[in-house]
């Protein structure tokens, strides 16, 4: 008989502790759901720009940098002032 191992993250284990955790997560190509102030987005980078939208794909925005969307408006917060805060769903990487 083999045994079967699961691998389960919880949330306090794919949290991101550092903004540069974040760009470190994207920049390799992690897709990121999360939700902040009861909305849920998803983040992910195409060949040359990175998206945040909402996870319906409405307010889909692009952005150059990832300094650029880390300036982005959720829930009334900066991106960048609330990424360690917010409540991660899933993430790749």
């Amino acid at each position: 008989m083999k045994s079967i191992i699961y691998d389960t993250n919880t949330q306090e284990d794919i949290r991101f502790k550092t903004i540069s955790e974040f760009k470190e997560c994207i920049l390799r190509g992690g897709e990121v759901v999360f939700s902040w102030n009861s909305k849920q987005y998803g983040v992910f980078k195409s060949s040359t720009q990175y998206c945040i939208a909402l996870f319906n794909g409405e307010e889909e925005k692009w952005y150059s940098s990832l300094d650029e969307l880390l300036e982005y408006i959720v829930g009334g917060d900066r991106l960048r002032d609330v990424i360690t805060q917010v409540t991660v769903w899933d993430r790749t990487i």
